[in-house]
């Protein structure tokens, strides 16, 4: 966003800065009534709108403790096309879901999936299943004050940091910056893989995280395959097709990049787009003569609408650049000493 508009959109940045700030002081205060649960329940989020990384990173909490408890996750359900309180099962697609919990529920068949836009009714209805979970990961309920986590992992991208950011609609912060005191630990998401401890420095410093609040660094890991119902291709053969490109995400450069080849088409959409019959149509007839290549959300979107053998995915997942293990430690550690006193 360019400064002028900035400037002109900050007196409605200030309102939103009233509404928003009145409604955290009733939270802090108590005035409006916040629910906590026995179990462990992590909530995973951002002071900003999208593009943080939160699916990889709910995903690599998955991996890290569903072997070990009954685990559930409890997402909005964004775009979905239903309504209240719905849990995944073999009827269930990006329609009934939303493109990530259907995502996730695709991908763990050991785990609960769940969607709830009334999070504490969703918690709620999930410790009346005859198979309760143990824990309970919630993804983007950051700004959700009234079920009260037990603990917050907060993202930020490295190349939108909210310290730089400013607050909807001059910038794109759902909240001021100090709600980034809620958070246990502050994860920077998006970094560049060659990141240096000097530079990562640099980055603690601009965050001012408080002394008891960790932070890590991580980047996007890239699979070395593209896959379809039918098969994978090796990226490195991907790149010297001629390919279809598609990505409905907030920020789609990287995936582009990765993949790209000479003469693809690129096929940007919004976030979370809901496609079109029209915009079907026109990827399939592109896809005659070449394959589509997209994201892993994307996919949950559109398989089932375009032939099997032409549409593929890229799958993604978070990677630490240091001290994964101190990450891992840490929610082991919350999560153990939570389930020891429920």
């Amino acid at each position: 966003m360019n400064k002028a508009l900035r400037k002109i959109l900050l007196p409605f940045s200030l309102i939103y800065l009233l509404i928003t700030a009145i409604r955290n002081i009733l939270y802090n205060k108590g005035l409006f009534k916040s629910y906590s649960f026995s179990l462990p329940v992590i909530v995973i989020g951002n002071l900003s709108t999208g593009g943080t990384g939160k699916s990889p990173m709910t995903e690599y909490l998955i991996r890290l403790l569903k072997d070990k408890y009954k685990l559930a996750t409890l997402s909005r359900g964004y775009k979905r096309k239903t309504k209240g309180f719905v849990l995944a099962d073999n009827k269930a697609t990006a329609l009934t879901m939303g493109d990530e919990p259907y995502q996730f529920y695709t991908k763990f068949s050991d785990i609960t999936v769940a969607v709830d836009a009334d999070r504490v009714n969703g918690v709620n209805r999930l410790l009346e299943l005859n198979e309760k979970p143990d824990v309970i990961v919630l993804d983007d309920a950051y700004q959700h004050r009234r079920l009260k986590a037990g603990f917050y992992i907060l993202l930020t991208a490295y190349s939108d940091l909210y310290a730089d950011d400013y607050l909807l609609p001059a910038g794109n912060l759902r909240e001021r910056r100090a709600g980034a005191k809620r958070a246990d630990v502050i994860v920077v998401t998006k970094c560049p893989s060659a990141l240096t401890l000097q530079e990562q420095e640099a980055v603690i410093k601009k965050l001012k995280p408080l002394k008891a609040q960790q932070v890590f660094f991580t980047s996007i890991g890239y699979d070395d395959h593209v896959y379809s119902e039918t098969g994978k291709i090796a990226v490195t053969e991907v790149k010297q097709q001629q390919n279809i490109l598609v990505a409905g995400i907030a920020k789609p450069k990287p995936f582009f990049d990765y993949v790209m080849g000479s003469d693809d088409i690129i096929k940007p959409y919004p976030d979370h787009h809901d496609f079109t019959e029209r915009e079907i149509a026109e990827l399939t007839a592109l896809a005659e003569s070449r394959i589509i290549i997209t994201t892993e959300k994307d996919y949950m979107r559109l398989k089932g609408r375009i032939p099997a053998g032409k549409l593929h995915y890229l799958p993604i997942k978070t990677v630490f650049l240091n001290n994964g293990g101190q990450f891992d430690k840490t929610i082991l550690d919350y999560v153990g000493k939570s389930t020891a006193n429920g």
